[in-house]
């Protein structure tokens, strides 16, 4: 089949290399991609999030199956314009897409289908969200209602912090919710409209800095599986938020369908739901694909065309991925610092290295283009020896302006130590 997938990062790069080497791939094309990309994919420059100019192209090209990778494109009703089109598209509409797009609705609907999640309050204005707060203890948690990119929550740990975030987003909606005592974990499924199946579960680490400090980020990096997700804790999140989540959609005549992503806090009472997001998460997609095995483009074909399905065998080895990224991000990052030695990183420590956010100058050197630009992942026997083999592929790599953290899986690591 010829399969055109949306995206220009880290992900949309582990998700072409995968499909690349499904035996049911026939051209790939990726629109924008990257330079990274480039190696598996015919990269076109158009606007994902175009659904006209998606459509065209997917015509042009004789697509069978669109791939979305990024949230914004779900949101802009791409997945929508292809099915209209008649192409089968992995990926929600632009309706189901507001599990995302909107924490507001994704809250409401846990409140309607009882499904657990923090205590929360909707509010419209800033002057809303300032009064709200005396219903709340320490910490609480602020969030933008819209997407954000994974930047647009803040945990605050005073009141004077909580008031200064809800003033620095001013005025518009904003969801504040009660904070959650426990450890994160990620759970992605399969989902064709009525049906769930879990794919994987990862871990991933969001704050900047080590020890998990500093303002949040899109990721520093993830490893899976995530054995603190029992396979216990896994079924009870699939019968009490996944599934129940896929009845109310489909119900409200908003099926979805794609990978849904559930952002899980395990209490002591139970899987809670954080945050869906619509789409593989970045950087865990990274770190799952390297686990996947089979034909994963004809099972993403079989889930968007709603055929029946069964979840890819997975590894049961341990994979980490690494983000190196420029400095100042999550801030301003420092744009335009050369990259080298990739290749040697990949062929002499067994890394696989996905481009997150480079470019490429006129010369043919490649570049930083981005806040997260390397995404550097291995898959060992052990998570210990991933991680090992993932820090001596970053070590391997020449980029003066990069930064990473060291302490990628440590929870895990320290529980493994205690063992």
């Amino acid at each position: 089949m010829n399969i055109l997938l949306l995206g220009s990062g880290g992900r949309e790069d582990a998700l072409a290399w995968r499909l690349r080497q499904s035996p049911s791939c026939g051209d790939l094309i990726a629109a924008p991609g990257n330079p990274g990309i480039e190696r598996w994919a015919d990269c076109v420059p158009i606007d994902p999030c175009d659904p006209h100019k998606v459509v065209a192209l997917a015509k042009e090209r004789r697509i069978d199956l669109v791939v979305v990778g990024p949230e914004a494109p779900l949101v802009a009703g791409v997945a929508d314009a292809c099915r209209e089109a008649g192409i089968a598209v992995f990926g929600p509409s632009a309706a189901a897409a507001q599990l995302e797009g909107s924490k507001g609705f994704t809250k409401d609907l846990c409140a309607r289908a009882g499904i657990p999640t923090a205590a929360y309050v909707r509010t419209e204005r800033m002057d809303e969200a300032l009064a709200a707060l005396h219903k709340f203890g320490l910490p609480v948690v602020i969030k933008a209602d819209g997407l954000a990119a994974g930047k647009g929550v803040t945990v605050a740990m005073s009141r004077d912090e909580a008031e200064a975030a809800i003033r620095a987003a001013g005025d518009g909606p904003m969801v504040i919710e009660e904070y959650l005592e426990g450890e994160e974990a990620s759970l992605f499924a399969l989902v064709d409209g009525t049906r769930a199946v879990p794919l994987a579960s990862a871990q991933d680490h969001k704050r900047v800095g080590e020890g998990d400090t500093g303002p949040n980020t899109g990721g520093m990096g993830a490893y899976s599986p995530a054995p603190v997700l029992s396979p216990e804790l896994e079924g009870r999140a699939m019968r009490e938020i996944i599934e129940p989540t896929v009845r109310e959609m489909a119900a409200a005549g908003t099926p979805f369908n794609g990978v849904l992503y559930a952002g899980l806090m395990l209490t002591p009472e139970g899987p809670k739901l954080i945050e869906y997001n619509v789409r593989f998460g970045d950087p865990e997609c990274e770190a799952i694909m390297l686990r996947i095995e089979g034909d994963f483009a004809e099972l993403l074909q079989a889930v968007a065309r709603g055929d029946t399905f069964q979840a890819p065998k997975l590894s049961a080895q341990a994979t980490m991925t690494v983000i190196v990224a420029a400095e100042g991000y999550p801030g301003t990052p420092r744009r335009g610092g050369a990259i080298d030695g990739i290749e040697a990183a990949e062929r002499e420590h067994g890394v696989t290295v996905f481009h997150a956010g480079t470019a490429r100058h006129s010369s043919g050197a490649l570049l930083a283009g981005g806040g997260r630009v390397l995404a550097v992942t291995a898959i060992a026997d052990t998570l210990a020896n991933a991680r090992a083999r993932a820090y001596r592929g970053v070590d391997a790599i020449d980029f003066a302006d990069g930064f990473h953290r060291r302490d990628i899986g440590w929870r895990e690591l320290e529980r493994n130590d205690a063992a």
